[in-house]
């Protein structure tokens, strides 16, 4: 079941009750009582439903961030001053027709694939909807002719064996959901993703893994170098 906070929301913001709202794979489904979340465009007007923007929170809440510890100016500065009034969340988001809302990513973690702007968080929602598919993480590679290309690493069901037929049924999948551009020029099986102890996955090392160059920066939050090191292994 996905949700969606962040450390500064001090607690679920959106989410489905257990046994009450019906769930889709890849969304957040709806705001818990009293969050009123919101998605707009650059202006801070609200889109149209399943149109593509920033997400928002439009009133305050109980547990929220209060400010950053001296240093005030950076507090106003990247949560408020983005959509005036609002509090801005840093994640691209979209809307459904039964309200639901999909995290799409960071919106530093949009990518521009052939001039169209990808949300990474996106296509793994796509692989993930595959019942093949227990879990998937899609960063970003240079690519001469495109700028960017999409490398998507993905964990198999425990009864599911990777194939190069699967590889192409997944691609197609991601085409039959988002369209043709958003299918991934590369896709990975791996038996596990590199985590951080807290359960996040770690994707600066993907990109630097699908980018072939060298595993750099600090991994002491790693929670099992294993993985890490048959990702590499696969890649040489």
């Amino acid at each position: 079941v996905d949700t969606w906070w962040q450390t500064e929301t001090g607690g679920i913001m959106i989410t489905p009750l257990p046994g009450a709202t019906p769930t889709k794979p890849g969304t957040a489904t709806l705001p818990f009582f009293g969050i009123l979340p919101e998605v707009v465009d650059d202006a801070g007007k609200a889109v149209p439903k399943n149109t593509g923007g920033k997400l928002v929170i439009r009133k305050p809440w109980p547990g929220m961030l209060r400010g950053v510890w001296g240093d005030p100016k950076r507090f106003k500065d990247v949560y408020w001053s983005e959509v005036k009034g609002s509090y801005f969340t840093g994640d691209g988001c979209r809307q459904d027709e039964d309200g639901y809302f999909w995290i799409v990513g960071r919106i530093d973690d949009v990518l521009n694939v052939a001039g169209h702007r990808i949300g990474t968080a996106e296509v793994e929602s796509a692989l993930v909807s595959n019942h093949k598919v227990a879990e998937a993480a899609v960063v970003g590679r240079p690519d001469e002719l495109k700028g960017q290309a999409l490398v998507a690493f993905v964990t198999l069901k425990a009864d599911v064996k990777s194939s190069p037929e699967l590889r192409e049924e997944l691609r197609q999948h991601v085409g039959k959901e988002i369209g043709p551009v958003a299918k991934p020029d590369d896709i990975r099986f791996a038996e596990a993703l590199p985590k951080t102890r807290s359960g996040k996955i770690m994707r600066r090392l993907l990109k630097q893994i699908a980018a072939g160059a060298e595993i750099k920066g600090d991994t002491t939050t790693l929670e099992d170098f294993n993985v890490l090191a048959k990702l590499s292994q696969a890649e040489e």
